[in-house]
């Protein structure tokens, strides 16, 4: 099992981190804000064409060699992670990113709301969180 890229999303759809976990998996800068931006528009785009009320938009892309797997918070930023198709467990892996980041990036006084995340601990964090879910997969 992998995990191959995490990148978070801001409420306007603009990139504001981006992290590959895999030589695999590098993409570079523009595709990284494409994707972004493509993301943001189709889970847009799902919530308002969806027939089931309260949807809030698409949470897992599967493909035949990855998935990608998305959790919006309440305030409208995106964590799209992708893994492997066998990877288990990740709703609950994009939770802890989650809490992550709200302990370092939105607790640091520095960081300026829906701008680029420029924080090393959240970095270190996120790959130990990382490193220890591979650990335990297998």
């Amino acid at each position: 099992m992998s995990v191959y890229s995490l990148y978070v999303i801001n409420k306007s759809g603009g990139l504001i981190f981006s992290r590959d976990f895999t030589e695999a998996a590098r993409v570079d800068t523009n595709d990284s804000l494409r994707l972004a931006s493509i993301w943001h528009s189709l889970h847009a785009i799902a919530s308002q064409l969806s027939p089931v009320p309260g949807c809030t938009g698409i949470e897992l892309l599967e493909a035949d060699s990855f998935n990608l797997h998305c959790f919006q918070t309440l305030t409208g930023t995106k964590f799209l992670l992708v893994v492997d198709p066998h990877a288990s467990f990740i709703p609950t892996l994009l939770q802890r990113i989650y809490e992550i980041y709200s302990d370092y990036v939105m607790k640091n006084p520095f960081y300026e709301t829906e701008q680029v995340i420029k924080c090393e601990l959240f970095d270190e964090a996120v790959e130990q969180l990382i490193r220890r879910y591979l650990q335990q997969a297998t």
